[in-house]
């Protein structure tokens, strides 16, 4: 069974974002960046399934400028066993990164693409699920739990009623949530030999799609500041502010 993880570079989520001045979007002067959280998720996840004896070859592929082979060697030296570099500056919408990643589907012929639910610069939420449109493929989204079972896929996804347990047929989109497992640290061996690695490239061009973005963002602004809370003395007290001050009941 061969796993394609496709992997996304972002700020790192210890970092404080800073908006532009001008509100165009977020400064990424001199920021650390790291692995999308939920894309070390499912590097994770597909090199457990690999030491698992279930399957055969990892392939991370990440989409960007030449900075995002950083990424990629993360996910080498994580366990991956190959990683793919399709080489592009600028804005890339959840769109054109499906359409690529359909692409590469059709080159790579996995069994299992497993990715984050959403990145955590955008939070779109999208690529998993466009991707599965576009291929055709079943998904399973926000899955918590990853179990092979009659030939195919049993999937456990978090649904705001509980759990929910999704029955799928390979090949298939996995978008994987938190709580699916704690990603390993990679060793230095690993992360020398990771270094030594060669990164097959492509360019969009190659893969037939174009990368003309398609929204336009009219400003970027910092949330509110929280305001600082208070205590009440009685639950009588608490429902008039909140039916009084806040206006939410």
């Amino acid at each position: 069974m061969k796993v394609l993880v496709p992997v996304k570079r972002v700020i790192d989520y210890n970092v404080k974002v800073r908006v532009k001045a001008d509100q165009t979007g977020v400064d990424l002067a001199n920021v650390k960046m790291s692995m999308n959280p939920f894309d070390e998720i499912a590097v994770e996840e597909a090199v457990r399934m690999k030491e698992a004896g279930t399957a055969t070859e990892v392939v991370a592929v990440s989409m960007g400028p030449e900075q995002s082979q950083e990424t990629l060697r993360t996910a080498l030296a994580m366990g991956a066993d190959r990683a793919v570099h399709v080489v592009h500056d600028g804005e890339l919408e959840p769109l054109a990164v499906a359409k690529m990643l359909k692409a590469l589907v059709g080159e790579e012929s996995p069994d299992i693409v497993i990715l984050g639910k959403q990145a955590i610069d955008d939070d779109a939420n999208q690529t998993g699920q466009m991707l599965a449109g576009l291929l055709g493929w079943a998904q399973g989204t926000f899955v918590s739990k990853v179990e092979l079972a009659d030939g195919g896929i049993k999937a456990t996804r978090e649904v705001d009623g509980g759990l929910e347990t999704v029955a799928l047929k390979t090949p298939t989109i996995l978008t994987v949530d938190l709580r699916l497992n704690e990603p390993r640290y990679a060793s230095l061996p690993n992360i020398m030999k990771a270094r030594k690695k060669e990164i097959a490239k492509k360019t969009p061009d190659e893969l037939g799609v174009d990368t003309a973005p398609r929204l336009s963002t009219l400003k970027v602004t910092e949330p509110p500041k929280r305001q600082g809370g208070i205590k009440v003395g009685s639950i009588e007290e608490l429902v008039d502010k909140l039916h009084d001050d806040a206006g939410v009941i």
